[in-house]
């Protein structure tokens, strides 16, 4: 992908989500172009938030979550607008997180994931949320102070170079947001940097089962629909590898494809047709 379609892309998820953001979350009602990722509706370069889950009108972001795997008790312990609804999976039960560990969660959002996994890690542990849209920042930093969250903080940055001290984190997580970065080998090295030795990936996100066409890889509105931008599964495993990451597991969940049909991407309504939630592990060599 060419240099200015990657900057095009970025600035077009930024703008999106802080749009979502300021919005207090996204609009799931009766209006689809009010959702975070109808570009049909407006133009084929608008991207969606960072991390994925276009929904179709009346579905709510309470229902999306319960069909990404998330418990009523998880869904109902974060206050108004944390939750968004966007995602494809529970990285933070995939996590299995304990009390006094340190979590990076890439994409962090309004801060849904990431306060799960303080309340895992306890005051002893920490938890830092990553996202690369200010209003987002801003909104997840007003939720932590809304819910008295001490144990979490979240910074301004791109996955593809983290502000976060090397060797320094047990657990990095992610739901949904690597297959919308153009330089995913980037973010496997900088997860690699920042994780201690024995540290570990646990990550959901959209993989292709088949290589895309590149028209659809070139397609803006697809990349933005957490579709063309997906790597395959093969070749995830490699870039993993590339990283410096062993013990690799990449388990596709059949069941997300209800969960893609649940999606209003932009230009493509067989989404399930090429690609698939998929939960990643792997761990940094001790």
């Amino acid at each position: 992908m060419k240099s200015k379609s990657k900057e095009k892309i970025k600035q077009a998820v930024r703008e999106s989500y802080g749009k979502v953001a300021r919005a207090g979350g996204v609009t799931i009602g009766t209006n689809p172009a009010a959702s975070c990722c109808n570009p049909s509706e407006t133009s084929t370069e608008t991207a969606r938030g960072e991390s994925c889950g276009c929904v179709l009108p009346g579905v709510s972001a309470k229902q999306m979550s319960a069909l990404m795997g998330y418990s009523r008790e998880d869904i109902i312990s974060v206050i108004e607008g944390a939750n968004t609804g966007l995602g494809c999976g529970n990285p933070v039960a995939l996590a299995s997180l304990q009390p006094g560990e340190t979590v990076v969660d890439l994409g962090s959002g309004g801060g849904f994931d990431c306060f799960l996994a303080a309340k895992k890690v306890g005051q002893t542990g920490k938890v830092i949320g990553m996202d690369m849209t200010p209003d987002m920042v801003g909104k997840a930093r007003e939720n932590a102070e809304k819910m008295g969250m001490s144990n979490v903080e979240f910074r301004l940055g791109e996955i593809e170079n983290l502000p976060v001290a090397d060797n320094s984190a047990d657990i990095i997580m992610s739901n949904c947001v690597i297959n919308l970065s153009t330089d995913k080998l980037s973010v496997y090295r900088e997860a690699f940097r920042v994780l201690k030795p024995g540290g570990r990936l646990a990550i959901s996100d959209i993989l292709a089962t088949t290589t895309l066409p590149e028209e659809v890889q070139q397609d803006l509105a697809l990349v933005a629909a957490c579709v063309g931008g997906a790597a395959t599964i093969e070749d995830t495993e490699k870039l993993l590898k590339e990283a410096g990451f062993q013990d690799i597991q990449i388990k596709p969940n059949d069941e997300s494809r209800e969960l893609i049909r649940q999606w209003n991407p932009a230009k493509s309504e067989n989404a399930a047709d090429y690609v698939v939630s998929a939960y990643i592990e792997a761990v940094k060599p001790s």
